[in-house]
């Protein structure tokens, strides 16, 4: 019987346009490609345009991260250049590539 692996959804909410912003989503891509491939959504929040958006996930600082499901909601503030410190705070376990 096949594993079934569960899907990620992901809310990344950035302040217009920044490099900070443009960083954080570049690398969480970056991420849920190599370790989540085609099993996660990322839906970007621009607070310049939606501040009212803020209050539902309690956003304090931005950029900040925020995994929806699965279940418990965890969040993580930075632009996500660490990713060892992302998927530790995502739980994701990296996909191992074991050689034989």
């Amino acid at each position: 019987m096949e594993e079934i692996e569960e899907s990620w959804e992901l809310r990344l909410y950035v302040a217009g346009s920044t490099q900070k912003s443009s960083a954080a989503l570049s690398n969480l891509k970056k991420y849920c490609e190599a370790h989540l491939k085609g099993r996660y959504t990322i839906e970007v929040i621009d607070l310049m345009k939606n501040p009212q958006l803020a209050e539902g996930d309690q956003i304090l600082a931005i950029p900040t991260l925020v995994r929806k499901v699965p279940e418990p909601i965890r969040k993580i503030i930075g632009d996500l250049s660490n990713e060892e410190k992302v998927l530790v705070g995502l739980d994701i376990r990296p996909r191992i590539e074991i050689e034989k």
